[in-house]
C-alpha cells in the first residue's frame, strides 16, 4: 500500500476543534497520513480565546525542513500563520514544492480573536497567495484580502476575480457567513462552480473552515481532481456539522468521524 501524505502548517487549538488538531483528524478520516507544523499556540475552548503566542519563524522553518527531508507530503495546507515573518517563511519554502497547496487565510477565529497581524495580511497577498493551488477564504477574509464589499453573488464573483488576480490558481469563497443556504463559489481557473448546502441551525461550527480545507487537501493528496475534491469536502463538512457531538458550552466542534459518502 502506498501511503498518501498531507501536511498542515497552522495554529494549535488545545480544545481540538480547529487548527492542526482538526486538520489531523480530517486527514485521518480521509485515509491520509497527516503531518503538522504548528505556527502559533492558542489558549482557547468553545467559549473563548484568551491568548495567542506566535512561534519564532525560524522554528517554523526548521520544522518544515525536517518534514520535507524525510517524509515529503503529497499536498500541503496552511491555516493561521500569525506573523508576516511566518507567512514569508512558508512562501519561501513553497517556492520549491511541486505538490498542491491549499491556503486557508485564517485571519480571525470563530470567537472573533485576531490570528493574523495586520502586516501579515499584506505578506499573504504578496508572497503566499501567488503560490496557492487553491485559496479558501470565508466572506470576511475575502473582503479583507480583495477589498471588495460582498453583498450579492456578483460581489462574490468580483472578489474571486480580484483574488485570482493576486496569483492563486483557483479560489473558493465559502458562503457560510451569508444569509440563506451555505452556498460557496469556486472558480477553478476555467469554469465557475456553485456548491450549495442547506443551512443547519446550530452553534456548533467551530473549526468548519479548517476541516473543509483539510478535507480538500487530503483528497488532493490522494490524487482527486480539484472540483471533485471541493465538492466531496463540502458534503463531508455539511455532514460533520449536521452530526456534531454537541460538546462545549459555546461554539463546539464538528463531528470529525463523519463519513466521506462519495
Amino acid at each position: 500500500m502506498t501511503h498518501r501524505i498531507a501536511l498542515t502548517i497552522a495554529g494549535s487549538d488545545p480544545s481540538g476543534g480547529a487548527g492542526i488538531q482538526a486538520d489531523l483528524k480530517t486527514f485521518h478520516q480521509f485515509g491520509v497520513y497527516g503531518e503538522a507544523v504548528p505556527t502559533l499556540i492558542t489558549v482557547q475552548n468553545s467559549v473563548r480565546v484568551s491568548r495567542v503566542e506566535v512561534l519564532d519563524a525560524g522554528l517554523v522553518r526548521e520544522q518544515i525542513e525536517a518534514v520535507l527531508e524525510d517524509i515529503p507530503p503529497h499536498a500541503v495546507k496552511t491555516g493561521a500563520l500569525g506573523s508576516a515573518e511566518i507567512v514569508r517563511t512558508v512562501a519561501r519554502a513553497a517556492a520549491s514544492w511541486t505538490c498542491p497547496m491549499v491556503v486557508d487565510p485564517v485571519i480571525v477565529s470563530t470567537h472573533g480573536h485576531g490570528l493574523l497581524a495586520e502586516e501579515a495580511i499584506a505578506a499573504l497577498r504578496e508572497d503566499l497567495i501567488p503560490r496557492a493551488t487553491l485559496l479558501t477564504p470565508n466572506v470576511p477574509e475575502a473582503e479583507a484580502l480583495s477589498g471588495v464589499r460582498i453583498g450579492s453573488e456578483d460581489d462574490l464573483r468580483r472578489a474571486v476575480c480580484r483574488l485570482r488576480g493576486l496569483g492563486a490558481r483557483a479560489v473558493l469563497i465559502k458562503g457560510g457567513h451569508r444569509e440563506g443556504d451555505a452556498t460557496d463559489i469556486l472558480f477553478d481557473g476555467a469554469e465557475w462552480h456553485k456548491l450549495a448546502a442547506p443551512r443547519i441551525e446550530t452553534r456548533h461550527t467551530h473549526g468548519t473552515g479548517c476541516t473543509y480545507s483539510a478535507a480538500i487537501t487530503a483528497l488532493l493528496a490522494r490524487g482527486v481532481g480539484l472540483v471533485n475534491a471541493v465538492a466531496r469536502a463540502k458534503r463531508f463538512v455539511h455532514e460533520a456539522i449536521r452530526t456534531n457531538p454537541g460538546l462545549g458550552r459555546g461554539a463546539g466542534p464538528l463531528n470529525h468521524f463523519a463519513e466521506d459518502e462519495s
